[in-house]
């Protein structure tokens, strides 16, 4: 059967992240965000952090949280536009920012899953982005380009977000959820897991599942998710 990677909960999950470290979290906008694990980071005081993520969440919920209480010292994503503590901090030179091209956000965290180094990208070549980087030319159907290159990630911890998981680590995405999650997942160095129904070994369908437990280091169930929506819009009848 295997080690059980199961842990109580998210306070026990994240105990072992400490001050200045570098954290991947999945998400997309509020949508698939490791919500428990956020609240157990804000609970737990860490500071100086380094966060990895596609957005910085809103002003009370997700990673705005951590913002909100001064927990975050960098934060590397490509979309911010929801959080004015956000503008706030960056504004006031409080908060360091590497905003990145989404591609080569994703592209960057499954570099770091597949063991490689580094990415070439047409994004960002000639703009800011690309200050200080190597470029190098590149010939694809006959027609020569200039890329920029970009590092993969290192992170000390990833923390995701699944709809249903098993005690070896295995996980299914539902939906939108399936975002950053399944390529975050593969690239932290430890990898946490916080899943909707968690399940024995054998009641998952193999075929469905997205991220394997070889890249899952601790899992837990999380109870009554929020799941906000960041803007919501409805069609007026008439």
């Amino acid at each position: 059967m295997g080690l059980s990677k199961v842990v109580a909960n998210a306070d026990e999950a994240i105990k072992d992240i400490k001050d200045g470290m570098t954290i991947m979290l999945g998400g997309f906008g509020l949508c698939g965000i490791p919500e428990k694990c956020i609240n157990a980071l804000v609970k737990s005081g860490v500071k100086q952090l380094t966060c990895i993520s596609n957005n910085a969440g809103v002003d009370d919920f997700g990673i705005g949280l951590l913002l909100q209480t001064k927990q975050v010292k960098k934060m590397v994503s490509s979309y911010v536009g929801e959080n004015e503590e956000f503008e706030r901090q960056l504004l006031s030179g409080e908060l360091e920012v590497e905003l990145i091209p989404q591609g080569t956000l994703a592209t960057r965290c499954m570099a770091t899953g597949y063991g490689m180094p580094v990415i070439y990208t047409p994004a960002g070549v000639g703009t800011e982005v690309a200050e200080g980087k190597e470029t190098r030319n590149f010939s694809m159907y006959g027609e020569e380009k200039e890329y920029l290159m970009e590092r993969a990630f290192e992170s000390d911890y990833a923390i995701v977000k699944a709809w249903k998981g098993d005690h070896h680590g295995n996980l299914i995405y539902k939906a939108t959820a399936r975002n950053f999650n399944p390529m975050m997942a593969m690239a932290g160095r430890i990898t946490i897991a916080e899943v909707e129904e968690l399940v024995e070994p054998g009641q998952l369908n193999p075929d469905e599942i997205h991220t394997p437990g070889i890249f899952v280091h601790k899992i837990f169930k999380g109870e009554n998710y929020e799941k906000r929506i960041e803007q919501r819009t409805v069609n007026k009848k008439g």
